[in-house]
């Protein structure tokens, strides 16, 4: 691993419209905010960029702010600072959990909602030094022709591991893009691939400027299977909001680090006369159908999905019964 950084540009806009101007004009351009993922991966010679484009001094893409009976949370609000808001808790407390769980606190103090939204996916054969790689001919995702996961595969199998993703989705979030022809909007879900080495919905020049989270309906949850309890990336990750309506209780499902995008896992309501019990085996079956890991983290890919199903079968049971 080089100990060094390569050399780079650094521009630091304070419009969004300069920030925008840059991405589409500078050469090789790279958003950079906290950075405690994109440096750490330019000093093993991955994420190439001869310009980064600080975005921290743009006031308007920070702060959490109330949007009718919903809130609006800019890409550069630092994680310290949803950890600390007590709305943010109370009102979609999955999103809380998540953030808590997210590396350690002098990491939160720094990254940004906009970069674990944004987080590269990773796997043993990506996130080594250069001469490691270079040494095993690349893969796909970087320099190589041939998936080290998945050799027969055509797509890389890289696991996204952000925390955010599946606890913004349970709760119907939606994330805003702004670029060169304005501002639209996406459900979180619909802003990934299933694609290692291209998992994210952005066209060129544009840029995330915040999420939308609609009015809080329900409660919900977030846990994480990891090596150990503090800075790990999840191995397996669920978020669950469950919400009683008319027929039935309603539970909202996402998965992270099993797959190379956050995915949802659908499941019908749980009605009141329903035997509660084989519902929520038939659940942790749909987790497990829905999570596909591979073998992209030193941990068995078979342990990872049984673990994932059952936090999620527990989650749900938990929520059920307090709801």
């Amino acid at each position: 691993m080089s100990a060094t950084l390569p050399d780079f540009e650094l521009i630091r806009p304070a419009t969004l419209a300069a920030a925008i101007a840059a991405l589409q004009e500078a050469e090789a351009p790279r958003l950079c905010a906290g950075g405690t993922d994109l440096i750490v991966n330019m000093r093993h010679g991955l994420s190439p960029a001869a310009t980064l484009i600080d975005i921290t001094a743009i006031d308007e893409l920070a702060g959490i702010v109330r949007q009718g009976e919903g809130l609006h949370i800019g890409a550069a609000t630092r994680l310290c600072e949803l950890e600390e808001d007590d709305t943010l808790a109370r009102a979609y407390p999955a999103v809380a959990e998540a953030v808590r769980t997210i590396a350690g606190p002098a990491h939160r103090q720094a990254a940004t909602l906009g970069g674990n939204l944004c987080l590269d996916t990773r796997c043993l054969y990506y996130n080594q030094s250069d001469w490691w790689r270079r040494a095993n001919d690349f893969c796909l995702k970087y320099g190589g022709d041939v998936c080290r996961v998945a050799p027969s595969g055509k797509r890389c199998r890289a696991a996204f591991s952000g925390d955010l993703a599946p606890a913004l989705m349970v709760h119907g979030g939606e994330i805003v893009i702004a670029g060169g022809e304005g501002l639209r909007r996406l459900p979180v879900q619909d802003f990934y691939r299933e694609d290692g080495a291209d998992h994210l919905a952005l066209e060129k020049g544009e840029i995330v400027t915040g999420v939308y989270l609609p009015p809080p309906a329900g409660l919900s949850a977030y846990r994480k299977l990891r090596l150990r309890g503090a800075i790990d990336f999840p191995l397996a990750g669920v978020a669950i909001s469950c919400a009683r309506r008319e027929d039935g209780w309603h539970f909202a499902i996402a998965l992270t680090g099993t797959n190379s995008c956050p995915v949802m896992v659908e499941m019908p309501p749980l009605a009141p006369d329903e035997d509660a019990a084989a519902y929520f085996r038939t659940l942790g079956r749909q987790v497990q159908k829905k999570a596909s890991p591979q073998r992209t983290t030193a941990i068995a890919p078979h342990y990872r999905r049984l673990g994932v199903a059952a936090m999620a079968v527990r989650l749900a049971r938990d929520l059920w019964q307090a709801a």
